[in-house]
This record gives structure tokens, C-alpha cells and sequence, in this order.
């Protein structure tokens, strides 16, 4: 399938989650997805390989999950919402996903998103009210 050039195709370090991703990713998706459902979440537990095999992922895909290389599963395509279906019950945090996003430790993680509050209020009300990071 051919898709178009975007502008942030050449950003660093950007996975915007668009068409090419979403196609390239759709098992993925679907199977993050499942984990609504309690009863797909203790279906993968029991069997992370077997579950992988159910929604067809490629091998890479398979690895990425099994090894839970969250920025691996990132730059896969998937949408982070459902790979927050998949991290949170594992009894990982949002934080811990960041931090392996940065590929740095969760307590250096907090750090920075601690640092970044500093004068925050300020800001906002320099700015208006809205702070866009």
C-alpha cells in the first residue's frame, strides 16, 4: 500500500500514530484492545505466546510484547491507549512506561516531571491560563 509524506515523518524520535501505523499495527491494536476484558487479560497470562499466536502477530511484534519493550511497541504503531491496556494490569504505572519511553529509570522519570512543575503556576498565568508543555 503506498501512503503519503508527512512533515513529521522526518521529526526524531516522533511516532505519530497515523494510517501507515495503524495498518502496519492492526494486530497489535486488536490484541491490546481485547484486554477490555478481564477474561482476554487472564487468557494472555496463562499463555503470552499462544494469545500473541491467536491475533496473528508477526514474529517482531510477538517479541516486542513478550519482552514488553514498550518504546519498541511505540514505534510498532501502536496506539498508546490500548498499549495502556496491556502495561497497567502487568502492575506497570504510566510513569513506568515513560521512563522506558526515555529509556531511563522510573524515579529519574518522576524527577523530571517534578522539575518540570517548578513554577508552573506561574507560567499559566503568564501565559493566559494555557500551558502547552
Amino acid at each position: 500500500m503506498a501512503w503519503n509524506k508527512h512533515d513529521y515523518d522526518g521529526i526524531s524520535g516522533t511516532y505519530v500514530f497515523d494510517g501507515r501505523r495503524a495498518h502496519d499495527s492492526y494486530a497489535l491494536n486488536k490484541m491490546f484492545y481485547s484486554f477490555n476484558e478481564e477474561s482476554c487479560r487472564k487468557e494472555f497470562d496463562a499463555d503470552p505466546t499462544a494469545y500473541c499466536d491467536k491475533f496473528k502477530l508477526t514474529e517482531a511484534q510477538k517479541r516486542l510484547v513478550l519482552d514488553q519493550d514498550f518504546l519498541g511497541i511505540l514505534r510498532a504503531g501502536t496506539n498508546i491507549y490500548y498499549m495502556a491496556k496491556f502495561a497497567v494490569p502487568r502492575g506497570l504505572t504510566v510513569q513506568d512506561a515513560g521512563a522506558a519511553f526515555q529509556g531511563i529509570s522510573t524515579e529519574a522519570f518522576k524527577a523530571k516531571l517534578l522539575e518540570k512543575r517548578e513554577g508552573l503556576v506561574e507560567r499559566l498565568e503568564k501565559e493566559g491560563g494555557y500551558w502547552n508543555g
